[in-house]
């Protein structure tokens, strides 16, 4: 990594552990504090457009969108201003700091930039047979647990091929969820942008408002705080799009992703030189194959959250 022009460093580059995607390390020179991100180009699951996001940062930071400064990128690394803040916990937000995360959403849909690239729509794969299999042949901890559920996981992927999305698309940042959040001053700080695309808006504000609201699963759901976020949004100038299974398709969409690629990392055998440490993957792959189901089978029930 070239970091020459962050100034001279008044101490080591030194890895912040815990990522789930790219690897994370600060480094303090005589310019400041820096947070600066190796991302993962080895087995990324879509291609990173990385020009596009940086510019689709600077208008958000500039437009007063509270996030760390971007400072500079190149096609494999991304420098911010590090910023101090508590991290939220997996644990209901306050309805406050959820209906404020709700006005930033809207303000960032107000935004007006540019994004040439058209959201991708390839098949969901369906080889959930083969990955139990090669699981249960390698020796893999949960692979009992994988093979349980490869029809969920077969019929996961065919609702989110067929779930109709009823628009508007928007320009979002596409993961606000609390790991890439912190509390500054008790209002909320936005981190980690690399996923920023166009998406359907009632997927962005089921995603997020359904992960803020809960804790590690989904039986302490508070209602208010999903609400909140939506009443944040109105309140910032947005407008609600129409209820229905699409408001969660993309968040159960992400995890079917990142849960098969993380599976697919654990069947190498090896720690990969970027990404999340092996142990991560594997924590990944236990949390999806328990959780996706139990989200899925909710789905009538979260339908209450939207009236």
């Amino acid at each position: 990594m070239e970091l020459s022009h962050l100034g001279v460093p008044v101490g080591p580059l030194t890895r912040i552990h815990g990522g789930f995607a790219n690897r994370v390390y600060r480094l303090d020179t005589d310019q400041g504090s820096f947070a600066v991100k190796e991302l993962n180009l080895l087995d990324r699951r879509r291609p990173y457009r990385v020009e596009d996001v940086f510019k689709f940062e600077r208008a958000a930071f500039a437009a007063g969108i509270p996030m760390p400064e971007p400072v500079s990128a190149s096609q494999d690394t991304l420098v911010h201003r590090w910023v101090e803040g508590e991290t939220v916990p997996e644990a209901p937000v306050s309805a406050e700091y959820a209906f404020e995360i709700g006005e930033i959403l809207a303000r960032i849909h107000a935004l007006d930039v540019e994004w040439t690239h058209e959201p991708t729509d390839d098949p969901t794969p369906r080889d959930w047979p083969e990955l139990a299999q090669r699981a249960t042949a390698t020796g893999q901890p949960w692979a009992d647990e994988l093979a349980s559920q490869v029809d969920t996981f077969l019929a996961i992927a065919h609702f989110v091929d067929t779930c109709e999305r009823p628009g508007p698309v928007v320009l979002t940042h596409k993961d606000i969820q609390p790991w890439n959040l912190l509390v500054r001053d008790g209002r909320p700080v936005v981190l980690d942008w690399e996923l920023s695309g166009l998406l359907d808006l009632s997927g962005e504000l089921g995603s997020t408002a359904l992960s803020l609201a809960k804790g590690p699963g989904f039986d302490d759901i508070e209602p208010a705080v999903f609400r909140s976020v939506l009443d944040g949004y109105l309140a910032g100038g947005g407008a609600l799009p129409p209820s229905g299974p699409s408001w969660f398709v993309f968040m159960i969409d992400g995890w079917l992703g990142h849960t098969r690629w993380n599976i697919r990392r654990c069947l190498a055998g090896v720690e990969a030189r970027t990404g999340p440490d092996l142990a991560v993957s594997h924590e990944s792959v236990r949390h999806g194959i328990c959780g996706l189901p139990d989200l899925f089978s909710r789905l009538p029930s979260l339908d209450a959250l939207l009236l």
